[in-house]
């Protein structure tokens, strides 16, 4: 069975309080870690480099209040970031990476000082390496122009040999869930890819019931068990825009009441958002990762089960990844502690590992659940690998890593 997992490996540096990290990502990999331990700055840095792709740099940095709130403050004062990427194509399983550093100019600029893109084994396949906006190497006999305020990812996305990168990179989706904008009227957008804050979820229902009316099948079961009087749900036109509409279940009526989704409450809208995320998958369009923030927000623990079920059905066709802080979530002694990266933040600066020996130990011979260490406050990252990467800090530039 083909594996679900895009993203392999990632490598952060300077990214707002990540100093430094390393990890390899699963099929579902949970981030684990309180509230301001970072777990945000983690799926914020992947979610920045699909808005630097689809729309610009300059976009990216300023909806994140500029280069000087994205670069980690520090007593070092660093001057620059920078993001490593190593995946797997999906449409041929071949290894790629794809790597950046951003560093700031005087008056507040910024520029692009290294950036490199490779496919397949060093020399066997096509890369280019830049460098402040000057093509230092590629495999190609022609190269458009390339600016140093821009990602050159952008430029070469029409060369047949690096837009199989480009789209991969810009079919992931990260969410942070907004019932309010989820409940308003929407314009009819896009419905192939679920955006942030859940504002084309009408389109995106459309979509599936169009395209894919066995997914919506399923969310609609999910969304039953978490919230058992609603029925179903679907798109619905309102003159030029569109919202939807929701079936439930009343007392003492034979057939289910309509709702609009401005009569849905917070956690209801959450939960049908999460579940459109987690299977929006479909013939017309796959994404290759779905990061979603605390899914758990808003839903009663009776719902975690459920919720955590869904988890791990949707990541056996898309790759997922999932912060939380919920022990209801991870009260499953069926959970791979090798899918569990622990997040701290010690002295402001976050770190990112897999957990310690003790915890995998316990967990694999199921003495305690991932849930029931997080109660214990025993969930921590293995600090052999933090002195590691704190000795040995992996470069973000080179060939793909064994």
């Amino acid at each position: 069975m083909k594996s679900s997992v895009f993203l392999t490996r990632v490598v952060l540096r300077n990214y707002k309080s990540i100093g430094g990290c390393d990890v390899r990502l699963h099929p579902l990999t949970y981030l684990i870690g309180t509230n301001g331990s970072g777990k945000s700055n983690f799926l914020d840095a992947l979610h920045l480099v699909r808005d630097a792709l689809l729309g610009s740099l300059d976009n990216a940095l300023n909806e994140r209040g500029g280069l000087a709130e994205v670069r980690r403050r520090s007593s070092g004062h660093p001057t620059h970031f920078g993001v490593r990427l190593e995946f797997v194509l999906p449409n041929d399983g071949r290894d790629a990476y794809f790597a950046f550093n951003v560093g700031a100019l005087k008056k507040g600029g910024y520029e692009v000082q290294n950036e490199e893109c490779g496919i397949g084994k060093k020399g066997k396949g096509p890369y280019y390496s830049v460098e402040r906006g000057v093509l230092k190497k590629s495999s190609e006999d022609t190269f458009p122009a390339i600016t140093s305020d821009r990602l050159a990812l952008v430029a070469v996305s029409g060369m047949s040999a690096f837009r199989p990168v480009f789209d991969a990179l810009v079919s992931m989706g990260f969410y942070n869930l907004n019932p309010k904008l989820m409940r308003d009227l929407q314009k009819p957008q896009d419905g192939r890819l679920l955006k942030p804050v859940g504002e084309n979820i009408a389109s995106v229902i459309g979509h599936l019931e169009r395209n894919a009316p066995g997914q919506i099948k399923v969310i609609e079961e999910y969304l039953q068990t978490v919230v058992p009087m609603v029925h179903g749900f679907e798109r619905k036109a309102v003159g030029p825009m569109e919202t939807l509409e929701f079936r439930q279940e009343m007392a003492g009526s034979l057939h289910p009441w309509r709702f609009l989704a401005q009569s849905m409450s917070d956690g209801t809208l959450r939960a049908l958002g999460v579940l459109a995320a987690l299977f929006q998958s479909n013939q017309d369009f796959s994404p290759t990762v779905v990061g979603i923030e605390e899914p758990e927000t808003a839903l009663h623990p009776a719902a975690s089960a459920a919720l955590r079920d869904a988890l791990t059905r949707a990541s056996s066709n898309v790759q997922i990844i999932v912060t939380s802080h919920s022990p209801d979530l991870l009260d499953d002694s069926d959970i791979d502690p090798e899918s569990l990266l622990a997040v701290v933040s010690e002295g402001g600066e976050t770190k990112i590992a897999r957990l310690d020996s003790a915890s995998r130990k316990a967990m694999r011979e199921r003495l305690f659940s991932a849930g029931e260490l997080l109660r214990l406050n025993q969930l921590a990252p293995d600090p052999e690998v933090l002195q590691d990467q704190e000795r040995n800090q992996p470069d973000l530039f080179g060939s793909i890593r064994e």
